[in-house]
């Protein structure tokens, strides 16, 4: 049955299907040829981690990750004072190198293992390794496996727990991790090190006063949380938080999704098409790690639908800006929709023909460095075989 619905999802993608029942299964997703091209423009790339740029206003050490909240601003009227909120609107003084450090690393980490599984190349596999060692085994030039000044505010907060949702970069990382494992490339003691560092991480998120303020904050902030607990656990082998990751789904989509499929939290902002976007993001990410045959969460259903819903009350404005809505985003609306995670991942769990056409259809480019960091999935043939 499935063999059958392939072949016509194929044509309906306009895409070649399998000859034969013993020929393998091409999607025809994504080009090899372009994700190995890709990989070898980074061959060349030196790690960079958070101790190679350091911020005065940091509280933290040199291998502290630091960052600063997005919307807050000099006080014209108080320049010396606490700074203050315009939302939605990026200060561009903020420091940002740890966050476009960490893209980095989950950019070229994720393209050069996906070269790896394509090409079985080890000069791919032994790059990101590389990389990996850096962030997180070194210990001149390790990250520390918490997040205690991210999204600092200058004069009111050296850090907050919504800066947790600055990690999600590392979710297709720890997926990179995963697969060169399962490849058979990464050695025990390196393996067991990057466990080990995801371990810790995970156990901060789900202990601290931050993280257990992140997994209760609501709105996007939380689905992104839940995603990225179960992608470190996942790694981490501890299958008691990923079901407790589960049952956070149930509870964040139960209580964010209103009767149309909307999310009134991501609506009311002044960036609604964006946040929408996102917040699905974060769960189909989550329902693809957390998912079992007992508890699929794809089907998971609340009183207002499972998050199919969600998908369709956004596809008619994915498809056509111009059945939008809402008001339009205060910044970056013209750049949106791109070909993220959500419609590839969502159409091949609903086996959706209209999601993965309309995925084939929007442009993969990033235009500005605002929605890369919005879109933390780049590398789809890690998620799809």
């Amino acid at each position: 049955m499935y063999k059958y619905f392939l072949c016509l999802l194929l044509i309906a993608l306009g895409c070649q299907a399998p000859s034969t029942s013993t020929e393998k299964e091409q999607y025809d997703f994504f080009s090899e040829k372009e994700i190995v091209k890709e990989a070898d423009s980074y061959l060349t790339k030196n790690p960079i981690t958070v101790t190679a740029a350091i911020c005065e206003r940091s509280a933290g050490t040199s291998q502290d990750f630091y960052s600063e909240g997005d919307y807050w601003w000099p006080d014209s009227a108080n320049p010396d004072g606490p700074y203050i909120r315009k939302d939605g609107q990026t200060n561009p003084e903020n420091f940002v190198a740890h966050r476009l450090a960490m893209r980095d690393l989950s950019r070229w980490v994720a393209s050069l293992t996906a070269a790896y599984k394509i090409t079985k190349d080890p000069k791919y596999a032994n790059k990101a390794l590389e990389h990996l060692k850096a962030w997180f085994i070194h210990a001149d030039t390790k990250m520390n496996p918490h997040l205690l000044y991210a999204q600092a505010i200058k004069g009111r907060v050296t850090g907050r727990g919504i800066g947790i949702i600055d990690t999600i970069h590392l979710i297709e990382v720890a997926k990179s991790i995963q697969i060169l494992q399962q490849l058979g490339y990464l050695k025990t003691e390196d393996f067991q090190g990057f466990k080990n560092w995801f371990n810790e991480y995970v156990t901060w998120l789900t202990t601290h006063p931050y993280g257990l303020k992140e997994k209760d904050h609501g709105n996007n902030h939380s689905t992104w949380w839940a995603a990225q607990v179960a992608a470190f656990a996942a790694l981490a082998e501890r299958p008691e938080i990923i079901a407790d990751c589960r049952e956070q789904f149930k509870k964040l989509l139960t209580a964010q999704m209103d009767g149309k499929g909307g999310f009134p939290d991501e609506l009311e902002r002044t960036k609604p098409y964006n946040y929408s976007l996102f917040n699905i993001e974060g769960y189909v990410a989550l329902a693809e790690i957390a998912s079992i045959p007992s508890d699929n969460l794809w089907n998971y259903e609340t009183k207002n639908g499972t998050l199919k819903k969600a998908i369709d009350f956004m596809l008619p404005g994915i498809q056509d800006k111009s059945k939008w809505t809402y008001p339009k985003d205060v910044q970056y609306y013209d750049e949106l929709p791109i070909q993220s995670a959500s419609l590839l991942l969502a159409g091949l769990a609903y086996n959706n023909a209209e999601y993965l056409k309309t995925w084939k259809t929007l442009p993969q480019k990033r235009q500005s460095k605002e929605i890369d960091r919005n879109f933390p999935l780049r590398q789809m043939s890690l998620w799809v075989n």
